[in-house]
């Protein structure tokens, strides 16, 4: 046989929502860039649309099926449901093993040539990612394998996940001085734009107040700009009004503004216009790292600490990781021992900012080696739809 095999061109990406906003970010961005720079017909399943709507306005929470920046959306709303081969894409990914519906992975074994599966899990410094990266999983009753792909720091993982574009994006907003101009559009006032600006995205169980405390006695103004929703109680109790979207107040040397919750393009912008960013979860983490700009990262709270384990992990291979970078890390997600003096290490870190910076610019960099993770995911995909090709081609002779 000369035939070549068939080429990938479509892709389902189911996902669960479980982190708000952290889950359905990822996939979004994973669903639109793969639709539009590999031209793939891409169809994202997803179950909770009203935290997809926060993040992409254009959401229609009642529609079962819509058309999104050329991604068609599927509300996935159970495990129910009879599929064909018909049904299933060449490329199937379940996000954090999510378990996608039994009949459609039934009709997964019915398709001929069958697709290739993967589940995409989480992003991690770990040793141990390094090798279950690309690991085999053979389905226990059916003829398919699922394979592990996971994103990372270096060239034993699948990389971080970037779009063509994004730094040359990010150096013309910069070269531009747009910063300030954006930010304006936000509601951010001159003066507020001229003090040390901070953007604030994290859980509500961090430890906002003694952050808070520590900013109001800096010896120079500092601007914290937190979306509407983000840390209620510490905020509210901070504004003393309710949290709404250009809410504004000033105790001391900090002014913390209420900023409307952007879409993923201008929450780039925003990073890229902040001195430092606090974020969290695994989407804002890897999108403060192409950002280029010093960040503390608030990670998703795990039984029995295993976050502290992944935060060390991190912070270990993190360049500019600097005893105050680590210090105020591992505070803000309780791993500090003892009790941390948050005011002399604010004020050590803001001094640093203009190094970090530098060093974070670094960082990413040296990330950009690693490849783009779709980039490297659908070259593996490839690999293992030829291999299925060539076995289906000698089962025929």
């Amino acid at each position: 046989m000369n035939s070549r095999p068939n080429p990938l061109r479509s892709l389902d990406l189911f996902c669960k929502v479980v982190d708000n906003y952290g889950d359905i970010g990822i996939c979004w961005r994973l669903a639109r860039q793969l639709a539009h720079e590999h031209g793939l017909a891409v169809r994202l399943w997803v179950d909770d649309l009203v935290s997809f709507r926060r993040i992409w306005p254009t959401v229609d929470t009642l529609a079962d099926t819509q058309e999104l920046s050329g991604v068609r959306v599927q509300h996935w709303r159970g495990q129910d449901g009879l599929f064909t081969a018909d049904d299933v894409a060449d490329i199937v990914i379940e996000f954090f093993g999510c378990e996608i519906p039994p009949g459609y992975v039934e009709a997964m074994a019915q398709r001929s040539p069958k697709p290739v599966w993967f589940n995409l899990e989480g992003l991690s410094a770990e040793p141990w990612v390094e090798g279950c990266h690309t690991l085999p999983s053979p389905h226990r009753t059916l003829k398919l394998t699922k394979y592990f792909f996971f994103p990372g720091f270096n060239e034993r993982t699948g990389g971080l996940t970037f779009e063509a574009d994004l730094q040359a994006r990010r150096q013309v907003f910069l070269a531009a001085n747009e910063g300030p101009a954006f930010l304006a559009r936000l509601g951010v006032t001159a003066s507020e734009a001229q003090a040390c600006k901070v953007s604030l995205f994290c859980y509500d169980y961090a430890p906002i107040p003694e952050l808070f405390a520590a900013w109001q006695a800096s010896p120079s103004p500092v601007t914290c700009l937190v979306p509407e929703g983000v840390g209620r109680p510490a905020v509210e109790a901070f504004l003393g009004v309710p949290m709404r979207a250009g809410v504004a107040a000033t105790q001391g040397a900090l002014t913390v503004r209420v900023l409307p919750f952007v879409a993923q393009t201008d929450y780039d912008r925003l990073l890229w216009s902040c001195d430092l960013n606090f974020v969290r979860g695994e989407d804002s983490f890897a999108r403060a790292q192409w950002a280029g700009r010093p960040f503390v990262w608030n990670i998703y709270h795990q039984d029995k600490n295993l976050h502290h384990t992944k935060l060390n992990a991190f912070l270990k291979i993190y360049d500019p990781a600097t005893p105050a970078v680590i210090d105020l890390n591992r505070a803000w997600n309780g791993a500090y021992p003892g009790n941390l003096d948050w005011q002399a290490s604010w004020q050590t870190l803001q001094a640093e900012l203009p190094a970090l910076s530098g060093q974070a610019e670094q960082w990413a960099q040296k990330l950009l080696a690693n490849g783009d993770w779709m980039d490297n995911l659908l070259g593996f995909a490839r690999r293992l739809a030829l291999e299925e090709w060539k076995s289906n081609e000698n089962g025929l002779k």
